[in-house]
């Protein structure tokens, strides 16, 4: 997949939670219909193993009540906010180990026998890819290992 404009990395960070920014940013691409198809299939919480849906049963809201939040308007801190008075509050520990979680999807876990498909699927064979989130940041252009982008974390 290239990259697509106005959808950031896994990586970034909104408040203490990756990934919560590319799921806003996915919802509102998809409202004005510039999120590739290929993304659209994964929108949602109906898939068990996806990221959104992963995040939304993470943070205890649904990902329709959170689609219409994020399209009311206003900036992810305060979607993030809404998220968590409505949600499950999560200590620091908690959002540290869904970060990790999350970004280690594929490695050594249920999600490794869907990776090497993945990574043919995407013609990035040779390329230092071990998680789902390197998959999908090497498909969009970027280079988490040179940039390392787990330290930012």
């Amino acid at each position: 997949m290239p990259h697509v404009p106005g959808l950031r990395s896994c990586y970034a960070k909104v408040g203490r939670l990756v990934y919560f920014g590319r799921m806003l940013d996915k919802i509102r691409l998809d409202a004005e219909k510039k999120l590739p198809s290929a993304y659209v299939a994964n929108l949602g919480d109906v898939q068990h193993n996806v990221f959104d849906g992963r995040c939304c049963r993470f943070l205890g809201v649904g990902y329709g009540d959170l689609k219409v939040r994020t399209l009311e308007g206003g900036s992810d801190d305060e979607i993030l906010a809404w998220t968590h008075s409505r949600g499950v509050a999560r200590t620091e520990e908690e959002c540290h180990m869904w970060n990790r979680f999350l970004l280690k999807l594929g490695w050594r876990d249920e999600r490794s026998s869907v990776l090497p498909q993945r990574i043919r699927d995407s013609g990035l064979e040779g390329k230092p890819i071990e998680t789902v989130v390197d998959q999908i940041e090497f498909d969009e252009g970027r280079d988490p290992v040179a940039d390392r982008s787990w330290d930012k974390v």
